[in-house]
């Protein structure tokens, strides 16, 4: 991203901010995992989308009524030295920042304490941020929370608001910068699934075909995966968030493949289910179709004004008449039995809010607008058959027809067959 793609995001919040109010923004720590080792760094989405600094131990300050222009916005890095640069590599430098966030005053991390207590009396409120994702459950305490506690015991006369219900609004949001890195993301993820469908076979292992995946991934330019993949053969596909990718896939079983690849600090997020051999059966074709004929409906009916709940409740509509259709659920039965039976065979919602999160944030019971990014997703899964079937796309929601960032993606029955069955 360029760095005014930035400005105008802290543009965007500041303009939200109450008068003579400061917010400030950490950037995410290294998460240790043991002994002297941490696990991957992955930047604190808010913070990037503010700053577009991508490394931990930094900070931002946005005080747009401060007394001077230079304090409106102060970026802090971590000071980097020799040690560091033979051992990790160089880290941002103090020009660097400035380039890469469009922000003027740059400071090392030693200065921020000094500068927070000498501009902090001439502040009315301050605006902390911490993880507010609906979805979110974690009991670590991270640097957010512990500094909104030593905050709120500092300056306890001082009023102190939330920052992420701002974020949210305006993440959910897409650019057309966002737009254009999504559709990136997405493309790379096609090439994934392009190249699975040349190499799977009968007798694979999951993680093979899971190495497939990441491999096509890092040669295109991607960071990696955008969440934990799910490679799911036979009766493992009905497990929702099955993660182990331990088991043989066997001649004759589908295989359920969810993944996506994280590109410029941006997630896609993709789910087809194809046949081991290259092969539908005729029952595992109906299954199919079913879920297909739903998913091209539901990729039809969400729009702006309507709200998830909403679309999600005219998704199962339509999912329980497919569910009739291929004979799971009885036609004589009433409409509370039939939605019942419904949940029953497609447990969960059709769609999630996506961006610099693969669950982004979003107003789960706000109005759907225009450039709202979002994952269709219907599936069916009927475990006494052993069969689980789930086919995911990411659209932007447009008023004059949405916009399918996998439109390219093999999707339908024949095309799928058509691509395995040359390979062989």
């Amino acid at each position: 991203m360029d760095a005014q793609f930035f400005a105008k995001n802290r543009s965007a919040f500041t303009k939200k901010m109450k008068a003579n109010s400061m917010a400030i923004f950490f950037s995410n720590d290294l998460m240790p995992r043991s002994a002297d080792g941490h696990y991957p760094f992955r930047q604190n989405p808010d913070f990037f989308y503010l700053s577009g600094i991508d490394q931990e131990e930094c900070i931002l300050i946005l005080y747009p009524d401060a007394p001077l222009d230079s304090q409106k916005a102060m970026l802090f890095l971590k000071e980097t030295n020799e040690r560091i640069a033979v051992w990790e590599g160089d880290k941002v430098n103090k020009e660097q920042g400035q380039a890469l966030s469009g922000i003027s005053s740059v400071f090392w991390n030693d200065e921020f304490t000094n500068t927070l207590s000498h501009l902090a009396n001439g502040v009315e409120c301050f605006y902390l941020n911490m993880n507010e994702n609906d979805r979110a459950s974690s009991e670590v305490i991270g640097k957010e929370i512990s500094f909104a506690r030593e905050m709120r015991n500092k300056y306890p006369l001082h009023h102190f608001e939330r920052s992420a219900p701002i974020l949210s609004a305006l993440r959910s949001i897409k650019s057309a910068e966002e737009i254009a890195t999504i559709q990136s993301a997405c493309d790379i993820t096609e090439k994934a699934f392009r190249q699975v469908l040349k190499t799977i076979r009968p007798g694979m292992m999951e993680y093979e075909v899971e190495a497939e995946i990441i491999s096509t991934f890092i040669r295109n330019g991607a960071t990696g995966h955008a969440y934990e993949p799910i490679v799911a053969s036979g009766a493992n596909a009905c497990v929702l968030h099955y993660v182990n990718n331990s088991a043989l896939c066997k001649d004759g079983d589908l295989i359920l493949l969810d993944f996506g690849a994280e590109y410029g600090n941006y997630a896609s997020d993709l789910t087809r289910t194809i046949p081991v051999n290259g092969k539908f059966s005729a029952r595992q074709k109906e299954v199919y179709q079913a879920c297909l004929n739903v998913h091209h409906e539901a990729k039809k009916i969400i729009r702006p004004g309507i709200t998830l709940s909403e679309f999600n409740q005219e998704v199962k509509l339509i999912m329980t008449s497919a569910l009739v259709d291929i004979k799971l659920i009885d036609k004589n039965l009433n409409k509370e039995d039939k939605l019942r039976l419904c949940n029953k065979y497609f447990p969960h919602g059709t769609s999630h809010f996506m961006g610099l999160d693969v669950h982004d944030v979003g107003a789960r019971y706000g109005k759907i607008q225009e450039n709202m990014c979002f994952t269709i997703e219907p599936g069916i899964y009927i475990r006494e058959e052993g069969i689980g079937v789930r086919i995911e796309n990411d659209i932007i929601v447009r008023e004059n027809g949405n916009l399918d960032l996998m439109s390219k993606i093999p999707i339908e029955i024949e095309e799928i067959e058509e691509l395995m069955l040359a390979s062989k």
